[in-house]
């Protein structure tokens, strides 16, 4: 086989062709900034791994499985604090390791400068907008509000 034959087989290296912007190393703060990132998404990976689980294994196996979720379930749950704030920190990891994901993402294959900003700030602004009401959602939270009869619904309200 001849040398030409050989090069007009070669792949190209993923970051060559159109379709992302060069890789430029450039001398600014940006690099810890990255590491940084880096090394959330694996630490924030390992936490939501048990966080997930335990609360799956908490909420499926020792209750009466899926069946047995509901709003009761919920409103019962989220009486202690324990579990709102269990559930917090597991929304507030989600959303930011999944941010931090799609982030790399956008940067890796966003073609212009103005097309990455645009991207990574939709993706900021619904960030911010899901925690604040999945935040307002866990601590304001009430089930004991009365319905149209003027009951209320759950036997643990008192």
């Amino acid at each position: 086989m001849s040398t030409s034959t050989n090069e007009a087989h070669a792949l190209e290296a993923p970051r060559s062709g159109r379709i992302a912007p060069r890789y430029t190393r450039n001398s600014s703060g940006r690099g810890n900034f990255e590491m940084l990132a880096w090394l959330f998404m694996r630490v924030s990976g390992v936490i939501l791994v048990v966080l997930i689980f335990t609360h799956l294994f908490m909420n499926l196996v020792l209750g009466d499985g899926i069946h047995a979720v509901d709003f009761g379930f919920v409103a019962g749950k989220w009486a202690s604090p324990l579990w709102q704030v269990w559930d917090l920190v597991m929304l507030w990891l989600a959303m930011l390791h999944g941010t931090n994901g799609v982030r790399t993402i956008i940067n890796d294959y966003g073609d212009k400068k103005a097309t990455r900003m645009w991207l990574k700030t939709v993706l900021y602004v619904a960030t911010f907008v899901i925690i604040v009401l999945g935040t307002l959602v866990i601590f304001t939270f009430d089930p004991c509000l009365p319905d149209a009869a003027g009951q209320t619904l759950q036997e643990f309200c008192s």
